[in-house]
């Protein structure tokens, strides 16, 4: 481990340790929070038990496709806008305010339009995660080096071929930070959705446990979305680092 990462492993420790410690000796009140260690037995019961399988099944899968039709939707889209200035300049004002937007306004709107199920989830994480892609596609294509663009031209590569073989290469580190930002806003967006009119999902059972003082339930699926996101954005960190270091070679 390198050591960043060590850095990065000891001040995780070191918060927990502390929250641990102002638990246990009362500084906070247990009725607010449980020690994050009976929060990580209260997981294991949860896991074993297979109670609660269906809600996180649903929610991963939901989360899923929030992720992957946004990378898609959102790198295309970026795409296509940093190669077309004139409806760019249209948009550009527009991304500002994207976010001053409160996406859960729409919610009722999508429950018309695609019912009760699954669909308004995904379409609220979409939504959020969408425009962090978009956004970072195109900060990374601004980027290539004008040098690349007439050696494409020098070849007569095509505009597909151009952005396949040079554009969207050069601009991987931006497009890792925006699948990274993605997965968060995704999680943010389905959960949060659950939250509202839902009957089942980890968003569903939060708030449940919420409503009737479960704090060891409550506390140990929020600790169960931390250790996915986590661990989902910890490992894209080290690929993007392996692909950076492969391009430098």
């Amino acid at each position: 481990m390198t050591r960043v990462g060590l850095l990065r492993l000891a001040v995780i420790v070191g918060a927990v340790v502390a929250l641990e410690l102002l638990i246990r000796t009362g500084i906070v009140p247990r009725f607010t929070i449980i020690p994050p260690s009976e929060m990580a037995t209260a997981l294991v019961g949860v896991l074993a038990s297979g109670k609660f399988k269906i809600d996180i099944t649903v929610t991963l899968s939901n989360v899923a496709m929030a992720i992957a039709s946004s990378m898609i939707v959102g790198v295309a889209a970026g795409t296509l806008l940093q190669g077309a200035p004139a409806v760019r300049r249209i948009f550009d004002p527009l991304f500002a305010t994207y976010y001053a937007i409160p996406m859960y306004a729409f919610y009722p709107l999508l429950i018309v339009i695609f019912g009760l199920g699954d669909m308004p989830q995904i379409c609220i994480g979409f939504l959020l995660a969408v425009m962090a892609v978009i956004i970072n596609t195109i900060n990374g294509l601004d980027r290539v080096p004008r040098v690349l663009l007439k050696a494409a031209q020098v070849h007569r590569m095509s505009v597909w071929r151009t952005a396949r073989r040079i554009r969207l290469p050069y601009a991987t580190p931006y497009i890792f930070t925006g699948f990274k930002l993605a997965v968060a806003y995704s999680f943010i967006g389905v959960i949060g959705a659950e939250f509202i009119t839902s009957s089942r999902g980890i968003g569903y059972e939060i708030a449940y446990a919420y409503n009737n003082f479960d704090n060891p339930l409550m506390y140990s699926l929020i600790l169960f979305i931390l250790v996915i996101v986590i661990s989902v954005n910890m490992s894209l960190h080290t690929w993007e680092k392996r692909l950076m270091a492969r391009r430098r070679r």
